[in-house]
């Protein structure tokens, strides 16, 4: 295709400019925090919004900055009706830990780009602006007009999404560049809210904590505990005088395994964790270490909070309430499906729902588990939410709902849907189809809305055996440690992007 190989001469002439300027925005830290130093959602985030605006105009686009909340960059006039917008959000979930180079001190490693960010989805929002650009000055012919449109609240709970489609007009044709190749049509709800006992755990256990965000598991959870002989004497036992030091620390195998009475490593299959120890001032603290995933795709993770529990349940030297409100939270986080909480449901439209304790905290003396749950398409919210109190009353718990974020479906007979896929199909050689995921993006708060790329492709052996050389298992990814962007690939999937728009001017909006 003529204009596929112009688009990627184009693209080859910028490389260095964009990666540039997705490093500017990589550089601030944009976690969303509601509430503080006057602004919406932080400080970082309306510093990360000013910053991409900038970027904007220095590119000849007319910028909007929409209450410190959502930015628009694209013609100064716009036909609405005629109006395909592209949605990126500039937040980024917490650093969480493990990181070999600071989360924002973004650094080019071999092919990849590596910082907070540069997937999910900063880069993707500075790499459409450049497909914008390179379409501009390729001079193709568009039949409807592109905006770029990012915001500032995505990963917490999208309120920048409510508050802009309440005061602003939406575009014809809404597309989020926040999921895989081809196009994704459907996302699962999502349920998030606390299970917190009923009972308070003893003076004894000062505070418990884990977990850095609501869609992340969590790769640390901790416990710090009154000392005393006896606990010190159990603590050597099985992990050695002195505790163990995070790098050396016992796997769930051996006898960690065996004192939390599961010696073929965790519950539910979700792999061994490891344990460690350190005595301070305020007492014993015990860490608990895992792999971290996107709680969307939680399986083959290894949750933190689990291995913490299940560990501290069977410490003799706890107080049998203690370790019996420690065993409730092990055994909430044991499995991913919601088999426990009696939500277990699968659908064809989009799979198995999941549910996934992620943010461990106390309260009072009460010990409080965040649920991230992604229900099926088809799922009855209401049930999933009746069938958590019911095993809340059942088990000690409270069950405090926080929100419920509906399904997005977007019309997979849409003739964009195909055009889109096909697209994508012919410039890759690949077959790939149309789906469903568990995440949840933009497109569930926009009207005619879904997500294309530009994750999702495929990898060479070259890339394959560059990412296993630099990067850890549960490193490299998205809501991972050293989030990385392969550069290559991300330039093919500008190109893919930039045919596809220009596909779309057979498509009536």
């Amino acid at each position: 295709m003529e204009l596929y190989g112009k688009v990627g001469a184009w693209m080859d002439d910028h490389k260095e400019a964009m990666v540039e300027d997705i490093k500017r925005l990589v550089r601030i830290d944009s976690v969303s925090r509601p509430g503080t130093d006057g602004t919406p959602f932080g400080t970082g985030c309306l510093r990360a919004l000013e910053e991409m605006l900038a970027i904007g105009r220095e590119h000849g686009f007319h910028c909007e900055n929409h209450g410190d909340i959502v930015g628009s960059i694209g013609g100064q006039e716009k036909d609405w009706e005629n109006l395909i917008g592209f949605w990126s959000h500039l937040d980024v979930v917490p650093t969480g830990n493990g990181w070999e180079n600071g989360p924002f001190e973004p650094v080019v490693k071999e092919r990849f780009l590596i910082g907070r960010g540069v997937q999910d989805n900063k880069g993707p929002a500075v790499g459409i602006l450049y497909v914008m650009q390179c379409l501009r000055e390729l001079k193709v012919p568009l039949r409807h007009e592109l905006c770029l449109f990012v915001g500032t609240d995505e990963e917490r709970g999208m309120e920048d999404m409510e508050y802009y489609t309440a005061h602003y007009p939406a575009p014809k044709l809404s597309i989020t560049p926040d999921s895989g190749f081809p196009v994704c049509y459907g996302e699962k709800g999502i349920i998030e809210g606390q299970m917190v006992t009923e009972d308070r755990v003893s003076s004894r256990v000062v505070d418990a904590g884990g977990g850095n965000a609501s869609n992340m598991i969590p790769d640390r959870a901790w416990a710090l505990v009154e000392d005393s002989g006896a606990l010190r004497r159990e603590l050597e036992r099985l992990l050695g005088q002195g505790g163990v030091a995070p790098e050396r620390v016992a796997e769930g195998t051996g006898d960690t395994a065996a004192a939390a009475g599961r010696g073929d490593g965790a519950a539910g299959g979700m792999g061994a964790g490891k344990i460690s120890y350190e005595i301070e001032s305020g007492g014993i603290r015990i860490t608990a270490y895992g792999t971290s995933k996107h709680s969307a795709a939680p399986h083959g993770s290894v949750n933190a909070i689990h291995e913490l529990c299940v560990f501290l349940e069977n410490m003799t030297s706890l107080s049998e309430n203690d370790r019996q409100l420690f065993g409730r939270i092990g055994w909430l986080t044991r499995e991913y499906d919601g088999e426990e909480t009696g939500i277990a449901y699968r659908d064809e439209v989009s799979g198995q729902t999941t549910c996934a304790g992620t943010v461990l905290a106390m309260e009072e003396g009460r010990l409080s588990l965040t649920l991230n749950i992604r229900y099926a398409i088809t799922a009855k919210d209401q049930e999933n939410i009746e069938a958590l109190g019911a095993y809340g009353v059942s088990n000690g718990l409270d069950w405090r709902l926080e929100r419920n974020s509906g399904p997005n479906y977007f019309p997979k007979e849409h003739p964009a849907v195909d055009t889109l896929t096909r697209v994508y199909n012919e410039l890759t050689g690949s077959q790939a189809e149309s789906y469903v995921i568990g995440g949840g993006t933009y497109a569930r708060k926009l009207p005619n809305a879904f997500s294309y790329g530009p994750g999702g492709m495929k990898e060479s052996d070259e890339d394959r055996e560059a990412r296993e050389r630099m990067f850890a298992p549960g490193h490299g990814g998205g809501h991972e440690p050293d989030e990385a962007l392969n550069l290559r690939l991300f330039l093919e999937a500008l190109k893919i992007y930039a045919c596809a728009i220009v596909a779309l001017n057979d498509v009536e909006l």
